[in-house]
């Protein structure tokens, strides 16, 4: 099934450790081993700008908090066709930051007629953008990426709490594994209303130029599937950012 959006949108840090020339070789590994790594904890976000300058630095940043009564007109330019609706294998995993469903052959999304390819969909325990200062009981990110000029465009699915959610039932009893979904099952039958700016990754390297789409209509997860995803992560969202110069659309 073709869906229409009116509006559209990681990269690991490794730092390899230098002995020297005598240096046995298990510990090289070992101080690889024990070289630090983000998180939301001890080397949580305030902590970010050590892994990647931009997450300190960037004017750009997401999340951020929409105010409705404050958004812009949408810019019809920004036309979105969605095409996920493909059935197939998903492999789903525990990343160690987020319950991440990456699908062998996914579907993609048109923005401005150009093809934007689906690579993953993850999960957050608690929504990262919040409207008016709310945050949703969960929210799902689809990341799909142009494939010439390599930008990205995320769209985020929120949830509340209310009926139990089929799709998330499947990613929920193959942490690990693999499972066959349509990942357009999970995406509002509604899609023509949501929110459009240009932010970032919501996690190091916290890459700029990240078209974000935001469906306004979110999607129901019964209470203990959101207590089930808060168990592998309850509190992996990034604290709001500055807006700055940019502006909000919504359709």
């Amino acid at each position: 099934m073709k869906k229409t959006l009116i509006s559209v949108g990681v990269l690991a840090l490794l730092l390899a450790g230098c002995g020297a020339g005598t240096e046995p070789k298990a510990h090289a590994e070992d101080a690889v081993a024990h070289e630090k790594h983000w998180d939301y904890s001890g080397n949580g976000p305030t902590h970010w700008e050590e892994f990647s300058k931009t997450c300190g630095k960037g004017i750009h940043q997401s999340p951020v908090n929409i105010i409705p009564g404050k958004t812009m007109s949408m810019d019809h330019s920004y036309t979105l066709e969605m095409h996920d609706d493909i059935t197939g294998i998903v492999k789903v995993i525990d990343n160690g930051h987020s319950i991440k469903v990456t699908p062998e052959h996914g579907g993609s999304i048109s923005l401005h007629g150009e093809k934007f390819n689906l690579l993953q969909f993850h999960f957050h325990g608690k929504s990262e953008h919040t409207i008016d200062g709310k945050r949703y009981d969960m929210v799902a990110h689809m990341v799909h990426q142009n494939p010439k000029t390599k930008q990205l465009a995320v769209v985020a699915v929120f949830f509340e709490e209310g009926k139990a959610n089929a799709v998330l039932e499947k990613i929920i009893d193959n942490v690990g594994g693999s499972v066959k979904i349509d990942p357009k099952d999970f995406v509002p039958l509604k899609t023509a209303h949501y929110y459009h700016y240009i932010g970032s990754l919501t996690t190091p390297p916290c890459s700029e130029n990240v078209q974000w789409y935001l469906l306004k209509s979110p999607q129901t997860a019964s209470k203990t599937q959101i207590a089930h995803f808060r168990k592998f992560y309850v509190d992996n969202e990034r604290p709001v950012q500055e807006l700055h110069d940019r502006h909000i659309e919504s359709n």
